[in-house]
């Protein structure tokens, strides 16, 4: 929750704003006094997680039937959580960067936190590692969680000589009487629970998993699921919404309302162009493609079975879910952070009744897809609730364009089904055992099914496809870029 956006969406309008009427230190004085406040507020989060780990672990298997390795998952939670301090920091430098229309280096910080995490699953370094852990939980994953520490402290420290350079002092300086503070103060709190309301979400799907009448694996098989899906999500809707909501804030900031909008038409459309056809050949390719990325070890064909199902239905949700990420940032432009925090509280209502009544009533169709199918249904209510508020409150936002859109896309999306299933009877993916001719076969049906979906496209003449096309030509990190392209 900490790293998804929270920070981001309270702090990008109120610093463009001064860096538009208050440039120059100024600006960076508030910028200073955010991110130390911050650091003590993350600090005692941090603190307190640790202490109450024990209670914390408790919460997350309440439903559980037993509580296996309950002494080592308290141990890695202890280990774990001080990487908020670093994670939530790194966020901050990275909404300060947006601003400034930065975005390569931190998009770069992600990978040096999985180099990190990779380095520390070697032997040669978790091994010194687990010396300073207890006898008992000298285990691999003890290397793995200082991984996630580390990771977290390096993509901090990479952001911080950039912001330096701009002008931003790093002298501790806490404040809390500071106007520019106090009204950050006041849109992160919905903004936390607004932005976070999928990893909220999630967590009740786990807790659900959790239950005596899920199978063995349901748990893990929804964090892989999830794990694939935001290959998607998080590869372009995410890089989408974090170019344009620096964007939307200076639009408003010079009172270009209209224009918000158009952005976000723009964004919705190109984002659903992908999307909606990544949706469809996840449902169709799940298995297979569970099977190349994990069917190895003690991973079994009954785990790919689970994981599949899960993918399933959280693919079906992956359009909702891309929208989200966009309409948020929309509201948060304008300062707006209660009402995508009131919507969110209604979907995370609906998301467990959903998975209650799923449970209950359902479980023997749904199985372990109970609780993905209901973060999918709760997502479409989230969005839609968005959109006609937002529509309500400051006019029309092309719905007619965007359903036009929609339908060629649909369409495209359909023909690439078409594809993806002659080729998954006809390649025998199924059958196939070795994982290199799994992989070639599943990446000849992939290649095929995205030439039919392009192919089409431009027989239809869909417009997000040269959009699309001219995005990707573009060499320039800049996002006057982006928008160029939207109003062309």
């Amino acid at each position: 929750m900490t790293a998804e956006g929270s920070l981001g969406a309270s702090l990008i309008p109120v610093f463009t704003g001064y860096l538009r009427n208050h440039p120059g230190r100024p600006a960076w004085a508030f910028a200073q006094k955010v991110f130390w406040d911050l650091a003590v507020v993350l600090a005692a989060l941090a603190a307190l997680g640790v202490i109450f780990s024990r209670q914390l672990i408790g919460i997350y298997t309440i439903f559980a039937a037993n509580r296996t390795a309950w002494g080592l998952a308290v141990y890695l939670n202890r280990v774990i959580l001080p990487a908020i301090v670093f994670i939530g920091l790194a966020a901050v430098a990275t909404a300060l960067l947006h601003c400034f229309r930065i975005f390569g280096l931190p998009a770069a910080t992600p990978v040096l936190f999985n180099l990190a995490m990779i380095a520390c699953s070697l032997g040669v370094v978790y091994r010194p590692i687990l010396d300073w852990a207890p006898l008992a939980y000298r285990t691999p994953a003890v290397a793995l969680a200082v991984g996630t520490l580390i990771g977290g402290a390096v993509q901090l420290g990479m952001q911080l000589p950039a912001l330096v350079a701009r002008g931003m002092s790093l002298m501790p300086e806490v404040s809390v009487s500071d106007p520019g503070v106090q009204k950050v103060a006041r849109l992160m709190g919905p903004a936390f629970f607004g932005m976070g309301v999928y990893q909220i979400n999630l967590f009740v799907d786990t807790v659900f998993a959790f239950s005596s009448r899920m199978p063995s694996g349901s748990v893990s098989s929804l964090y892989l699921a999830d794990r694939v899906m935001q290959l998607v999500l998080g590869s372009y809707a995410i890089a989408i919404s974090t170019a344009m909501f620096p964007m939307m804030s200076h639009q408003i900031a010079a009172g270009e309302q209209e224009q918000v909008k158009r952005t976000f038409g723009f964004s919705l459309r190109i984002v659903s162009f992908i999307t909606i056809p990544a949706a469809a050949g996840l449902v169709l390719l799940r298995k297979p493609i569970i099977q190349v990325l994990f069917q190895h070890g003690q991973f079994t064909g009954e785990s790919t079975i689970l994981t599949a199902r899960a993918l399933f239905f959280y693919s079906l949700g992956l359009p909702a879910f891309a929208a989200i990420k966009l309409i948020t940032p929309m509201y948060y432009s304008l300062e707006d952070t209660i009402t995508p925090a009131r919507i969110g509280a209604y979907a995370l209502g609906l998301n467990v009744v959903l998975n209650t009544v799923f449970l209950l009533l359902f479980f023997r169709v749904l199985s372990n897809g109970s609780p993905a199918l209901a973060s999918s249904l709760s997502a479409y209510f989230n969005f839609g609730a968005l959109f006609l508020l937002f529509r309500r409150r400051y006019g029309r936002l092309g719905a007619r364009h965007l359903a036009s859109s929609l339908g060629k896309i649909a369409v495209c999306a359909g023909a690439m089904a078409g594809v993806a299933y002659t080729g998954l009877l006809a390649g025998h993916l199924a059958a196939e055992r070795h994982l290199l001719a799994q992989a070639a076969r599943l990446a000849t049906v992939v290649v095929a099914s995205v030439a039919a979906y392009f192919g089409l496209a431009r027989l239809l003449r869909c417009e997000e496809l040269p959009e699309l096309l001219l995005l990707l030509r573009r060499t320039t990190p800049r996002v006057e870029a982006v928008a160029q392209v939207g109003v062309e």
